[in-house]
């Protein structure tokens, strides 16, 4: 029996994951998701905005909408909109603290690009 080109079929190349939390943002997550948070997930998304066009949104939602992906890291749950997903994959969620100011911040492989102020992002 001999193999023709159209038997062979190319190598699946495996995805990165959407996206992935760093310690203390799991850290974090689940002590507002235990305490001022209780029974609601984070949302994360991408909105129009900004002077370089796309900035990251953030929601607390009671359920996950049926179009929703459902990232679990380091025993910790988000939702991601789906209409986002394209944006996000390969994203790691951190929390970081310093002496002024202290949140959620994304490492995202996918931007090209952020404004000055470093409130909106371009892919």
């Amino acid at each position: 029996m001999s193999t023709t080109q159209t038997d062979i079929k190319p190598a699946k190349r495996s995805l990165p994951p959407l996206m992935q939390l760093t310690d203390e943002a799991a850290e974090r997550l689940s002590a507002l998701y235990a305490k001022a948070e209780t029974g609601k997930k984070l949302r994360i998304g991408v909105s129009t905005k900004g002077c370089s066009g796309m900035s990251y949104q953030m929601d607390w939602v009671d359920d996950a909408a049926p179009t929703d992906e459902v990232v679990t890291d380091k025993g910790v749950t988000v939702l991601i909109d789906r209409k986002a997903t394209l944006f996000l994959i390969g994203t790691v969620m951190d929390y970081k603290t310093d002496k002024f100011t202290s949140g959620f911040t994304f490492e995202n492989p996918n931007e090209k690009g952020r404004c000055g102020c470093g409130e909106s992002f371009h892919v």
